[in-house]
């Protein structure tokens, strides 16, 4: 018993060798020691030669088995095993696919491998193996791995301690930026775009030459990434973004013409595809899309390439072909998105860098390569120059040293006696020991002195080197032109300076169109060429075939890319391009607007503003908009408050109960506001005296309405003292009055009277500013539309009654009116559509000089 409790004894110290430790914390710090080593060693480039280290590795073992540019080619599989044994002990295919991959045209902007044999194709093909292809560096690549044996940059251990292998290459060309990267780490990732060497070598040097050149001027010399194989980028936005931030994504294009073959059809022809782009997959996908019926309009698609790529589509008769390229572009790989995530690795941490500081840090190695191949040379050269001098020393005294030798007994003895007797260090004596007897020639002699002349000039030009930034610089610069003189090559993706995306307006002219929306809040747009002008007091042509009880309410001039803000009676507003508007001809109805935009079904459009965009800063800052209410309130709120659109619309005036807005117009802030109502009387006043208001606010009081059946029937902002002021009765009559007939009063007061209203004429129905340049166009709620120009118009007294503008028939009014801008080359046709002259004889102007 006592000997098994001894026995169990025994085994304790081995237990207390383990040691307990938490699991969470083990997983932790194995987790981080495995990102790490991805990030540093695997996925990201190192920021100054722009490789990975497996690509270092490749390029490096290469150079080491002399496999250059000028030697015959070898065996694939022979270089892959010797970097595989010597560098990088993974994998056989990691390297193989490496070393494919730098040798494919169409994968690197500047391949820096030159293979031989089947290295793949764009349809994805693979490579054929490794055994039955060959390969060697291309010239370029040489660049890269040029001074490497002159202590340019360090070496490190391999993964056997067995020999050495640089940590970085002493690369003359900028290949972070002219071949970019791809990689994904642990927790971050890697996608940097290829560029043109030209234009990154001019941009280099013109950093060289003021540190402190701003992004925006470098893209003066870097365009935008350069793929190898060409296309189009599409939009500069992305690039611009890439370059200053580091992350931006680039749109690209295929290059497709549209051309007409012998039988006339139309062809659409590829001849260049985006970036990364698999060809045979792509062609595939786009098959399948017409087979569902995503693409139509193509019979055919015929893939031509041989060494160049050539795609064919058959366009069918009645198709229009750059509608179907456009939708090739929107649905298929012919247009695709480089997303750029510059991040390399940056003193063997990962950066996001910016145009500027991929180029810095590409200067700072060259300059660091150049002072460490300039301090070698200098060693070696004062290394020679010292052997040099023993020569120099020896020949000096030839007869002397030859019987110091011959006396010797042994090299030893003979190499002692030398330094004694002249002074000599140990390098020196035995280099003389080792002069063969044709260095004692006198032709010798003169050579051995001319070579250390020239050497004493070569030492004081290298000690100038290093103590001279501004000529290091110059040298930088030097042998980057010279780069470029040998590989620089033109630009093979074109930049269009366009939209970066595909929109509507893409396939919509900005035509000058027509806007209609009914009672019933019905809307279309029309060409305004379809609306023809008449003389006044005609009877008007059709404009609408309304549905009963409705009629049109408003008639919008605009162009298709405009934007319009539309403002409900309940204070809501909404937006809407006005190319999104259905199109419908004159006499069609339109589409219910409550399926354009999301306006509850108990609310109407009650006014408009017509915007160019809504993304000039400036611009809608120092505008606004003015709204006006039936029941006399105004209000005033900053055009930026409206230039975020949302779907479902925003809150633009609190409106109280029992009233409704009116009408909303657009301002400088600097404006005069004029107010009608329906009694026959107006007020003008200056805007200034309303302050700016959010967007939820109520308002403040612009009029005073004459009592309880008054109300405003428009508002007008005037800021010109050539537009005078139009107002049309609900009878057909209406009248020009110069805009100084209404002087300027307070806010909120009575106004004074702007028409003399009677039976006859009706009750104001409408408030416009005008000038002889605009056309007017009438409705009546029967639905017959007048067009005609302004300038048939006399001006006349405030207090008048005013002209007939449009004859109504029985029980007739009118709705509404609007301006329009004059065409040009318009001719008035004096016709109306029962084809009757226009009488002008028997309109009266019944003057009334009261004035109240």
């Amino acid at each position: 018993m006592a000997e098994e409790t001894e026995n169990e004894n025994s085994l304790l110290p081995a237990n207390d060798r383990i040691v307990k430790i938490n699991i969470e914390d083990q997983m932790k710090s194995a987790y981080i020691d495995y990102s790490m080593s991805v990030i540093v060693s695997r996925a990201l480039p190192d920021a100054r030669d722009g490789l990975k280290p497996v690509h270092r590795r490749v390029l490096f073992g290469m150079e080491e088995l002399g496999v250059t540019s000028g030697k015959p080619y070898k065996k694939s599989a022979r270089i892959v095993g010797d970097v595989l044994g010597k560098y990088h002990p993974h994998g056989d295919s990691s390297v193989y696919d490496t070393m494919v991959r730098m040798a494919q045209e169409w994968s690197l902007r500047y391949p820096l491998v030159d293979g031989q044999g089947n290295y793949g194709s764009l349809d994805g093909d693979p490579p054929a193996a490794m055994r039955y292809t060959e390969a060697r560096l291309r010239k370029i690549a040489e660049e890269m791995l040029s001074d490497i044996k002159k202590d340019t940059v360090d070496f490190q251990l391999n993964f056997d301690d067995s020999m050495e292998e640089p940590t970085v290459l002493p690369t003359r060309i900028p290949n972070l930026l002219v071949n970019g990267a791809s990689g994904i780490a642990v927790g971050m990732a890697t996608n940097m775009a290829p560029h043109n060497l030209t234009e990154v070598i001019d941009g280099t040097v013109a950093y060289i030459d003021n540190r402190d050149i701003e992004v925006s001027e470098l893209m003066q010399f870097v365009k935008g990434p350069d793929f190898p194989t060409g296309g189009i980028i599409y939009g500069h936005n992305g690039v611009r973004e890439a370059f200053e931030t580091g992350r931006g994504r680039v749109v690209m294009r295929a290059k497709a013409e549209i051309e007409a073959t012998k039988s006339g059809r139309e062809i659409i022809v590829v001849t260049e595809i985006p970036y990364l782009v698999n060809k045979a997959d792509m062609i595939k996908r786009t098959v399948d899309l017409i087979n569902e019926k995503k693409i139509e309009g193509i019979s055919e698609i015929r893939d031509e390439s041989a060494r160049d790529i050539r795609i064919v589509y058959e366009v069918k008769r009645d198709a229009n072909a750059n509608v179907v390229l456009n939708n090739l572009y929107k649905y298929t790989s012919l247009q695709s998105s480089f997303s750029v995530n510059n991040i390399a690795l940056v003193k063997g941490r990962p950066m996001l860098m910016n145009l500027k500081d991929m180029i810095h840090e590409f200067v700072e190695h060259r300059h660091e390569v150049v002072i460490r191949r300039t301090k070698y040379e200098l060693a070696e050269a004062e290394k020679r120059a010292h052997i040099l001098e023993g020569y120099l020393i020896a020949l000096d005294h030839l007869d002397e040293v030859i019987k110091l030798i011959r006396n010797s007994d042994t090299p030893e003895d003979a190499r002692v006696g030398l330094m004694e007797r002249f002074g000599l260090s140990d390098l020196q004596a035995r280099a003389i020991l080792d002069m063969t007897l044709r260095r004692l020639t006198g032709l010798e002699r003169d050579k051995i002195k001319e070579e250390y002349a020239e050497l004493m000039k070569t030492i004081e030009y290298l000690k100038l080197v290093l103590s001279d930034e501004s000529l290091r610089m110059q040298i930088i610069k030097e042998e980057l032109i010279e780069v470029k003189e040998k590989y620089g090559d033109e630009r093979r993706s074109l930049i269009v300076h366009s939209a970066e995306d595909m929109t509507m307006e893409d396939f919509i002219d900005d035509e000058e169109i027509v806007i209609t929306i009914s009672h019933n809040s019905y809307v279309k747009r029309t060409p305004l060429s379809e609306y023809r002008r008449q003389g006044r007091g005609g009877k008007g042509a059709i404009g609408t075939n309304t549905r009963d009880e409705d009629f049109t309410e408003h008639i919008i001039t605009a162009t298709a890319h405009n934007y319009m803000l539309l403002f409900t009676e309940a204070g809501r507003c909404f937006w809407l391009r006005a190319f999104e508007i259905p199109e419908g001809s004159r006499t069609s109805r339109g589409r219910a607007l409550q399926n354009i935009i999301n306006i509850p079904k108990d609310d109407k459009i009650k006014a408009y503003i017509l915007v160019k965009n809504l993304k000039d800063q400036e611009y809608l800052e120092n505008n606004f908009i003015i709204m006006c209410t039936k029941q006399g309130t105004i209000k005033k709120t900053s055009l930026e408050a409206y230039s975020r659109p949302r779907a479902n619309g925003i809150n633009a005036i609190n409106i109280n109960e029992g009233d409704q807005l009116l009408e909303a117009c657009l301002t400088s802030g600097k404006s005069e506001i004029v107010m009608a109502l329906r009694s026959g009387r107006a007020i003008r006043f200056n805007e200034s005296t309303v302050r700016p208001m959010g967007r939820t606010a109520t308002g403040v009081r612009g009029v005073t309405l004459a009592g309880p059946e008054d109300e405003v029937v428009g508002m007008i902002s005037v800021d010109s003292s050539e537009i005078s002021v139009l107002v049309v009765s609900e009878k057909g009559y209406g009248k020009r009055t110069d805009i100084d007939d209404y002087r300027i009063t307070n806010r909120g007061g009575k106004g004074v009277k702007t028409i003399n209203v009677t039976e006859k004429t009706g009750n104001l129905v409408a408030i416009k500013g005008v000038t002889d340049q605009d056309d007017l166009m009438i409705i009546n709620k029967s639905g017959i539309v007048i067009r005609i120009g302004v300038d048939s118009l006399r001006v006349m007294g405030r207090a008048t009654q005013g002209v007939r503008l449009i004859t109504l028939k029985e029980h007739d009014e009118i709705a509404s009116i609007t301006k329009v801008v004059r065409e040009e080359d318009e001719n008035l046709d004096e016709e109306n559509v029962e084809g009757q002259q226009t009488d002008n004889t028997d309109l009266t102007d019944d003057v009334n000089t009261e004035e109240q």
